[in-house]
């Protein structure tokens, strides 16, 4: 037992000096002061107040943060709302395309051929929240399955977020079969309407991707006579539209 003493004093000499070594309590001399960390309920050496680190229970209220719960579920809260919405706004939705039709049409005749200049208006549609850039336009014009016409143009247009845009281009359809030169020249034909099927294509750039777009549509032309009145094949109802 007395071994154990002994040791315990060490202990306390390895602590604090033997200058120090004087009955504490809490009417303690001026070598020591309060505990600032212990509540009042310590005391350790002077000077030494940002050195020593005292022991806190589990069950002292500073370790249970006041509106922690509320705390957390603002922020998770917050974290989920700004999620939803940046997938709101930045979420790629469609891009389409719709044919309004020929504008006008301007027919000339040479020796060998019957080339009709046409006019036709294209709708682009931006349902995003983001600017669209068009580009790389690209028509082909066939009667039956011969391709009669071509266009292109690498720069088209920017549609703004949420909004529609038409868009205007022209393509030169050349008739060069004797049939059709003929029945396009007839001054005994009371009607010269020709049946022409399109095929085009626009690269659209939007949110950091590019997407190919493509729409077929139909049309007719007057391949004897100058037409300056808007229409449209209307596929739906079988008929034709002004």
């Amino acid at each position: 037992m007395g071994g154990h003493f002994s040791q315990g004093a060490d202990d306390a000499q390895a602590i604090l000096p033997k200058d120090r070594l004087k009955p504490v309590g809490r009417d303690a001399s001026d070598d020591t002061v309060d505990c600032p960390t212990c509540q009042g309920t310590g005391r350790i050496p002077r000077g030494q107040e940002n050195k020593l680190v005292a022991v806190i229970p589990c069950t002292d209220q500073r370790l249970r943060p006041r509106h922690t719960k509320l705390y957390v579920s603002l922020s998770v809260g917050l974290c989920l709302l700004l999620s939803v919405l940046v997938l709101f706004f930045l979420f790629p939705r469609s891009v389409t395309l719709s044919d309004l039709g020929v504008q006008s049409s301007y027919v000339v005749f040479t020796k060998t051929a019957v080339n009709i200049t046409a006019h036709n208006t294209l709708n682009i549609t931006n349902d995003n929240f983001a600017l669209v850039e068009a580009s790389d336009f690209a028509v082909q014009v066939f009667y039956i399955d011969t391709v009669v016409g071509k266009a292109s143009s690498a720069n088209v247009t920017n549609i703004l977020p949420r909004s529609e845009k038409q868009y205007t281009f022209q393509v030169l359809i050349s008739l060069t079969d004797s049939g059709l030169n003929d029945y396009c020249r007839s001054s005994t034909q009371p009607v010269h309407i020709l049946f022409f099927k399109l095929q085009l294509s626009m690269t659209v750039y939007y949110l950091a991707h590019y997407e190919q777009l493509s729409l077929e549509t139909f049309e007719y032309l007057d391949c004897a006579a100058n037409s300056t009145i808007p229409h449209v094949f209307d596929a739906g109802q079988g008929g034709l539209s002004h």
